[in-house]
């Protein structure tokens, strides 16, 4: 971008916590702001941006000062947070600082809302501060209920009433809630990222206000909210950006030429989609049940299983099934669910997920895993309007005939997409 001499133009810095799921649409909407005339850098570790070189984008990315490149876990969480923030703070002051010698002023760090204490190192250095909300508004304004004492834990009642949302089953809550003894440094996160919104300038949110009308207008009159979704590649939605076909980021290596030359060869609206996202992790005998189902259903299907799962698949499951489907560790999930051949998506109702289908359009069967997966399948929106809700049963022998039954209603049901 060409400056005129003397001129003073702005800079953003973005922040995410470094999982795929929280990345993707933060990098969306931080070329969503590049394309506005803005200079934006994304900070992230030094496994992301190896992850990243190669890719052309409008978006600079830069790794965070001192990083190890250590990929945080449930046991490391709470120390790799406490390091996370003295990293991005040295990285952060030499950002605005490089920035400013060639004319550019930092104006604003855009945060995952689980970093509150981005806000308190953004103002530190004289720089505002919005938190970037990777769930949907239903599922912060639960959360944010809790942090304000509308719910105690753990939970006594069957149900639960908050304004704006329909009346909740203890099911139907955040698993984090409904069983708080599971995770409590996640549960942690999830409620201290309110700590601060009375200071931010903005809060975005990977949604959109159709989606969640009532609960958009209730959290409006809590905070400066803006809704900036769906926060998916423009080439799926308003074709806006240029060559915006993918998010620029994939931690897992995807089967591209395997899965679309597989895909090309099938009817349209014949194949069954699968697969539970980056992060959920099924136990084998979940795993023997969505195979077996899927074997019982007669459909063709694409199923993707992580590397580290795949020791979980019934034996001689793939040579069984030779022809019928194919299974791979990763796949280009857009160019999936937009394909002709794809009928319906049997999904874990991670938000992104949910919301990559919702916008085009493809038929969902919903196995929520853990966190906001149960609330999501639950709201009467996501399940009227977009596909068939499918619980995990207690009696692990009915599980693979209730995913085949499932398949088949929807098949009649929806006929082809």
């Amino acid at each position: 971008m060409e400056r005129e001499q003397g001129a003073t133009l702005t800079h953003v810095v973005v922040l995410s916590f470094p999982i795929q799921g929280h990345i993707n649409p933060m990098l969306q909407f931080s070329k969503r702001l590049a394309s506005k005339g803005l200079k934006v850098t994304l900070l992230s570790t030094k496994s992301i941006v190896k992850s990243m070189e190669g890719q052309a984008s409008s978006v600079t990315i830069e790794p965070i000062a001192d990083d190890s490149g250590e990929y945080p876990t449930l046991e490391t969480m709470e120390a790799y947070t406490k390091r996370f923030k003295v990293m991005f703070s040295h990285s952060l002051e030499d950002l605005i600082e490089r920035n400013k010698s060639i004319g550019y002023a930092t104006k604003l760090v855009v945060y995952d809302s689980i970093l509150p204490w981005a806000l308190e190192v953004a103002k530190q250095h004289g720089v505002g501060g919005a938190p970037f909300i990777t769930q949907s508004c239903t599922i912060a304004a639960i959360f944010y209920h809790l942090f304000q004492g509308r719910i105690t834990l753990p939970l006594q009642v069957s149900e639960v009433s908050l304004p704006s949302l329909p009346l909740l089953r203890i099911d139907d809550m955040p698993s984090f809630i409904s069983q708080p003894d599971l995770y409590p440094l996640l549960l942690r996160l999830c409620v201290d990222q309110f700590h601060n919104f009375h200071e931010v300038n903005w809060v975005f949110c990977s949604s959109f206000d159709k989606l969640e009308e009532e609960v958009v207008s209730w959290i409006s009159s809590q905070w400066p909210i803006k809704n900036i979704g769906p926060t998916i590649p423009s080439m799926y939605l308003d074709k806006r950006l240029k060559d915006d076909k993918n998010y620029d980021l994939s931690l897992f290596k995807p089967n591209v030429d395997a899965c679309m030359k597989w895909l090309d060869l099938k009817d349209t609206g014949t194949v069954v989609y699968v697969s539970f996202g980056s992060l959920a992790a099924l136990g084998e005998e979940q795993m023997e049940e969505v195979a077996l189902g899927l074997k019982r259903s007669n459909k063709y299907f694409l199923w993707v299983v992580r590397e580290t799962e795949t020791k979980k698949l019934p034996t001689n499951f793939i040579e069984e099934t030779t022809g019928r489907g194919l299974v791979v560790t990763w796949c280009p999930q857009l160019e999936v669910l937009s394909h002709k051949a794809v009928g319906c998506f049997v999904t874990h109702c991670g938000w992104n997920s949910t919301l990559e289908a919702l916008s085009l359009g493809v038929p969902l069967v919903a196995m929520p895993q853990w966190n906001d997966q149960t609330t999501t399948l639950s709201l009467s929106w996501m399940c009227g309007r977009s596909g068939l809700g499918l619980r995990w049963m207690t009696k692990a022998w009915s599980q693979e005939k209730k995913l085949s039954s499932v398949l088949m209603r929807l098949w009649e049901k929806r006929g082809k997409r």
